[in-house]
């Protein structure tokens, strides 16, 4: 029987919301799998909007859920209506959006604050000892979180990883492990039921982070 599984969005655009390509990719690997999807994303505006063409902040002003809808096809919900009893596993693309509106990781690194929302609906599914998938930088939700769990946010000794040494030392520095893997990889803390892969945070092919992220879906419907 397929598995109930929250994919959580963060907006819709890698510079200031989900990564497009990362959340599609769940999207795909979880209809393979066979398993029900509800997407959820908070009812708040951006921290700010990006010009994805010129690569630079706008004066304009825009809502998570109502541009997280764009990647949903319209079928989303209020992240506050989420209830952990009706679903399985949880799973959050990666994409600067989880980093500036769901955290303030983008700002304050490893001093951050999560956004209430998003911390009561991680605790909830690790108090259920339910899974949780993470890719790219959104493990670093984990991390801020779940102080003592393991995440992989990639490579820190390779040259594709240009973003991970800064990363991972800031992972570690709030008390967690972070776990060397390749773009291929996950990383599973089965104590905490974390699944991570690196994704975008890796320069690799397309296809070659849409396999990585189909590993991750794998691994987190094995848990759940």
């Amino acid at each position: 029987m397929g598995k109930n599984v929250a994919v959580v969005l963060a907006g819709c655009g890698v510079f200031d919301g989900s990564e497009i390509h990362e959340a599609s990719a769940v999207l795909v690997h979880l209809s393979r799998q066979g398993a029900s999807v509800k997407i959820f994303a908070p009812n708040i505006d951006q921290m700010h909007v990006v010009d994805h063409l010129k690569g630079a902040p706008t004066e304009e002003k825009r809502n998570v859920l109502v541009e997280s809808a764009r990647l949903a096809r319209g079928d989303i919900q209020d992240l506050s209506q989420l209830s952990v009893k009706e679903l399985d596993a949880i799973i959050f693309p990666g994409g600067f959006g989880v980093a500036k509106n769901l955290c303030t990781w983008a700002m304050q690194s490893k001093d951050c604050s999560v956004n209430e929302e998003v911390k009561t609906v991680l605790q909830a599914f690790h108090s259920e000892k339910k899974p949780i998938g993470l890719c790219c930088i959104s493990p670093v939700l984990a991390a801020k979180v779940f102080p003592g769990c393991e995440v992989t946010v990639g490579h820190n000794e390779d040259e594709r990883f240009p973003d991970v040494p800064e990363t991972a030392e800031a992972i570690s520095q709030l008390g967690c492990k972070h776990i060397c893997k390749n773009v291929n990889e996950t990383h599973v803390d089965e104590k905490n039921k974390i699944v991570t892969t690196c994704a975008f945070m890796c320069k690799a092919p397309l296809h070659e982070i849409f396999d990585g992220i189909g590993v991750m879906v794998q691994d987190v419907l094995k848990l759940a």
